[in-house]
């Protein structure tokens, strides 16, 4: 028993050996060398026991060896699959960004290629229209209105073509007035009206002056063509006007009847039920007004009779001929 406690006392005092012989701190200078000194240096340093050496054989990759790999270069290398594609290529960086396929672009053309024609075509036509209506608009504010009729007009001012564009339909709207019948240019005679009315088929519109300064008339549909009975003809665009009331009026049909104008070789008509708005006699030196059902309107003219100064009617046209006069 005393043998192998001093057995056991002389292996402790063996591993007592390899620990430090002073646990004071070194001096400035040793501690400078010591932080000089690398890890795997200090470790493996011959002044160390075997004890040191005993410790770090349990250790992953380190032997005490400085020429034994370190535990970066025991690492194996990463397999390429592992890389980006584009890594494992020496030409990556040439290859040119593809924002499309070429097929992919050639179908998109030939798909909205026609299309896109189509709205650009459309877009240039409607700058057009734009710009021709604001220099027409600015044209007739400056007083130039005259140079989209065809003739001198007795009747109409600035005041009452702005009045008339407004009131027209649309699709008529920003076209050139052609004067087909006036009583001072082709004398007084309904059945020269009719005839006249002929020359250019469409929407036309009379105007007509009395003799206290009333204008007033209305919109219908040429050719006029007589009727031997009373038939009544036009559609709903058809409407009735005055300046009576110092201003500019027009009356559209109410939907009471279908009353629109009449058309006889001895008299030209406006509305029905109670009244006509507006009649001609056959010479165009007479007419009566009163209120009717058909437009809802009141007396075009300043008297129930009047008598007529100027009577015109102007037809529509977007074509740059016209009727011979």
């Amino acid at each position: 028993m005393q043998a192998w406690k001093e057995k056991l006392a002389e292996k402790l005092s063996r591993l007592l050996a390899d620990s430090p012989t002073s646990p004071s701190s070194p001096s400035p200078v040793a501690r400078s060398e010591f932080h000089a000194t690398p890890f795997t240096e200090d470790l493996t340093s011959p002044k160390r026991s075997s004890f040191s050496s005993y410790v770090l054989s349990f250790l992953p990759g380190g032997t005490g060896n400085p020429n034994s790999p370190t535990f970066e270069q025991t690492l194996p290398p990463l397999p390429p699959e592992s890389l980006p594609n584009r890594w494992n290529s020496d030409e990556w960086e040439n290859k040119p960004v593809l924002l499309s396929d070429s097929e992919n672009d050639n179908k998109n053309e030939n798909r909205y290629g026609s299309k896109f024609e189509e709205a650009l075509e459309y877009d240039k036509k409607l700058r057009f229209s734009n710009d021709y209506e604001e220099k027409k608009m600015n044209s007739l504010h400056s007083g130039n209105y005259q140079k989209y009729l065809s003739d001198k007009s007795e009747l109409i001012t600035l005041d009452l073509f702005d009045f008339f564009e407004s009131s027209l339909p649309s699709t008529i709207k920003g076209s050139h007035w052609v004067l087909l019948y006036s009583t001072w240019k082709h004398g007084i005679s309904l059945r020269t009206l009719l005839r006249r009315s002929a020359d250019l088929p469409g929407p036309s519109l009379l105007i007509v002056g009395d003799s206290k300064g009333a204008i007033f008339g209305g919109l219908l549909d040429c050719p006029l063509k007589p009727t031997p009975r009373r038939k009544y003809q036009g559609t709903s665009q058809t409407f009735v006007y005055t300046t009576r009331y110092g201003i500019p009026r027009l009356f559209r049909p109410t939907g009471a009847n279908r009353y629109f104008y009449l058309c006889l070789n001895d008299a030209l008509a406006f509305g029905g039920g109670g009244n006509f708005a507006l009649c001609l006699d056959e010479d165009l030196l007479h007419g009566s007004s009163g209120p009717s059902e058909t437009f809802g309107n009141e007396c075009l003219a300043h008297d129930t009779e009047f008598e007529l100064k100027n009577l015109e009617l102007w037809g529509f046209t977007y074509l740059t001929s016209q009727p011979s006069n």
